[in-house]
């Protein structure tokens, strides 16, 4: 491991922006393109926002961020301590959501899949959910 970045904030919608620089801020000493960090911004958006709406639904948790940097992969990891998901693989699938009374288009973890290299996925009814997902920059 070359560096290592923890940040913990509450999973208050407005801190999601906050998470996004952060995480970015951190990224740019690998001299990544404007498309990758666009990219990792909007995963990291994505699993942030799926923390505060569906792991705390919108309740007030804490929201844990470790990143990574491995020669030039980073790994994000971002978990709570909400209520978990009940059905993962349900989860993934493109436009399914669990809360269908809100403006949600159920394409989070699809858009995790496709902005990143990988995306793991960890999750334990009543004990939280943990999204690991890595990206290779590639300087070209």
């Amino acid at each position: 491991m070359e560096n290592i970045m923890k940040l913990e904030f509450l999973s208050k919608s407005s801190n999601e922006s906050f998470a996004r620089v952060a995480v970015s801020a951190f990224v740019a000493q690998l001299d990544p393109t404007i498309d990758q960090i666009a990219d990792i911004k909007t995963a990291v958006s994505e699993a942030v926002t799926n923390s505060i709406i569906h792991g705390y639904e919108n309740g007030e948790g804490v929201i844990k961020i470790v990143c990574k940097i491995i020669e030039k992969t980073v790994e994000i990891e971002i978990s709570d301590t909400g209520k978990g998901i009940e059905n993962i693989e349900l989860a993934k699938q493109a436009l399914y959501t669990s809360k269908p009374d809100l403006e949600r288009s159920g394409m989070g973890f699809t858009i995790m899949e496709s902005f990143m290299d990988s995306l793991e996925v960890e999750s334990y009814e009543d004990l939280g959910t943990k999204i690991i997902m890595k990206k290779t920059i590639s300087n070209k």
